[in-house]
């Protein structure tokens, strides 16, 4: 008999899933518990890729006598579901190579924003960004089915999703939206969650939220260090709130349309190909530095919003590259003592975070949850009150 037939084996395999997240960071209620130990994963990743090498990825289907499969689906681990847009059932059997692109969080991660957004019973929720359905599914046991509308603007996620949360006895509204608009005809929700990373808080989230209403979103510019904001809705229309501590590396959220040009902004030049740069310099900051997550979640809040990063490893140096929309970039790359900063444009890209780290470290390497977050109609801003009473505010 199938492993997937047995029942007993199910049962086992949710319960050490919730042993293997209450003995992680995550304080469990009971009520997160129950969801966990009703809700089989299993429907919804029935075909998820494993990494074989680098950038190769092959899928892994179910398996009658695949133990290893079975063992993966209830590791607690986050499971890759797509890579560059090819979703693992349908990828041929040889796999394929990229970047991953949509996959199902780590059920520890889930539970320790489920439990943040304290989902009562009959609360009417959100859901951006429904993937697998996994965690929508949640959300029915959690609040009642009647109560989520889950939106996700991939159609064949939102078609298999519905087919597998029927399986499981679940029967949300499931929707075909550009989940940075929300989705207005279901308005106005006592709770709000998305599983997708913004650089910001979108406006229609806030506005589609009834007074009180919780809201918890992963945030994340363009360096590795995300964070997970937990925001009140106040009676002024404002949402405020404070950055969860765990840190989060959930994959942007895309709209129906390309995000530069939707938000009318020009893709990044590349000015520093075949060009001398106007000015180089040394600096006794490794661009290795951007690597660290306790790091670049604060470097990022001293950068261009629209900066982007790319990096390779050139001769064992790492070398990271930042642009900006205007056509500014900076080529840092790793030397013995530091790095050597090549300057491309009438601004320095690097030097804001030579200051940021000097800052970080003068603060004693403040932790994400010493932050607070204030998002409204005048804009989005980060805060930290010092001990010594200064207060810094950076703007998202």
């Amino acid at each position: 008999m199938s492993v997937l037939d047995d029942d007993q084996a199910l049962i086992a395999a949710r319960v050490r899933l919730v042993e293997r997240i209450a003995a992680g960071d995550v304080v469990l209620s009971s009520r997160i518990a129950e969801a966990f130990l009703n809700v089989p994963r299993h429907v919804f990743t029935p075909v998820f890729y494993r990494r074989e090498s680098g950038d190769r990825f092959t899928p892994w289907h179910a398996d009658d006598a695949d133990h290893a499969w079975w063992d993966a689906v209830y590791s607690g681990e986050s499971l890759i579901t797509e890579v560059d847009g090819v979703h693992a059932e349908h990828a041929p059997p040889e796999g394929v190579s990229g970047v991953p692109t949509s996959s199902s969080t780590a059920p520890d991660l889930m539970a320790d924003m489920l439990d943040a957004l304290d989902p009562v019973p009959g609360a009417r929720t959100l859901e951006i960004g429904t993937g697998s359905g996994y965690n929508a599914a949640l959300l029915s046991r959690l609040v009642g089915a009647d109560n989520v509308t889950t939106v996700d603007h991939t159609p064949h996620l939102v078609d298999t999703a519905r087919e597998r949360l029927k399986t499981a006895g679940f029967t949300p509204d499931v929707l075909l939206a550009d989940g940075t608009t929300g989705w207005a005809p279901s308005a106005p929700y006592d709770r709000l969650i998305a599983t997708a990373s913004v650089p910001r808080v979108p406006p229609a989230w806030i506005e589609q939220c009834a007074p009180s209403a919780v809201l918890v979103v992963p945030l994340k510019g363009t360096l590795a260090g995300g964070s997970i904001a937990w925001l009140k809705k106040l009676p002024d229309g404002t949402a405020s709130g404070r950055l969860m501590h765990t840190p989060a590396a959930f994959m942007p959220l895309l709209p129906d349309t390309d995000t530069d040009v939707a938000e009318g902004r020009p893709r990044p030049a590349h000015p520093e190909a075949g060009h001398a740069a106007e000015r180089t310099r040394t600096s006794a900051l490794t661009p290795r530095v951007l690597d660290d997550w306790t790091f670049s979640f604060f470097a990022q809040l001293h950068l261009d919003p629209h900066t982007t990063r790319t990096f390779a490893h050139t001769e064992g140096r790492h070398v990271t590259t930042l642009r900006t929309p205007d056509g500014r970039a900076a080529t840092v790359t790793e030397t013995d003592s530091g790095a050597e900063v090549a300057r491309f444009g009438r601004r320095d890209l690097w030097a804001p975070i030579e200051r940021a780290y000097h800052l970080w470290l003068d603060l004693n390497r403040p932790r994400r949850e010493w932050f607070t977050l204030e998002a409204g109609p005048t804009g989005q801003h980060v805060r930290l009150a010092a001990p010594d009473g200064h207060a810094y505010t950076w703007t998202l």
